[in-house]
């Protein structure tokens, strides 16, 4: 996940390339409740984002 919408668009591109099921979400919050519903393998995150780090939302 990351507040600039160019680079986590450039990531999701390359991953869906290598044939990896993506979800971007623009906004931390965004987050909360799909991982709620559905188990994630890896999650990248941004620990610089506005209103909930990467850091805090990992501890959730």
């Amino acid at each position: 996940m990351d507040d600039e919408k160019e680079i986590a668009d450039l990531l999701e591109v390359y991953l869906k390339n290598e044939q990896f099921q993506v979800k971007t979400c623009y906004h931390p919050k965004e987050v909360i409740p799909y991982l709620e519903q559905e188990p994630v393998s890896l999650a990248i995150l941004d620990v610089m984002m506005p209103e909930l780090d990467g850091f805090r939302l990992l501890c959730l």
